[in-house]
């Protein structure tokens, strides 16, 4: 497999990050929590996929369902999913990532 690393100071960097990725209308996105790192894995390859970029953080979040305000960068934790216009985050917490090992084993291997 191949990675590619870009980091980012906060969790809330990477929420923005990922909320102009996300397509119109689609509200919900999934984001990792795992090993020290928030992260989610973009696939940079639709064919192969085996080339990934990895958007990471140092850090862990608690929380299922997390409320993203693009406007202030605030994040919170909620029960639901009510707002239109806001963009909701779903925390994934796997006991194993074997993609997920094998890119923080290599960002070990970098001298970033």
């Amino acid at each position: 497999m191949n990675f590619e690393f870009e980091e980012f100071s906060s969790p809330e960097d990477i929420f923005v990050y990922m909320s102009t990725m996300a397509p119109p209308m689609k509200n919900m996105l999934p984001i990792s929590s795992y090993k020290g790192y928030i992260f989610s894995m973009v696939p940079l390859s639709q064919t192969s996929g085996d080339s990934f970029l990895m958007i990471y953080t140092k850090g862990s979040l608690d929380g299922k369902l997390l409320e993203f305000d693009l406007n202030l960068k605030k994040i919170k934790s909620v029960d639901t999913a009510e707002r239109a216009d806001r963009i909701y985050f779903v925390v994934l917490t796997p006991k194993t990532n074997t993609i997920a090992d094998a890119a923080i084993k290599e960002l070990g291997k970098k001298s970033i």
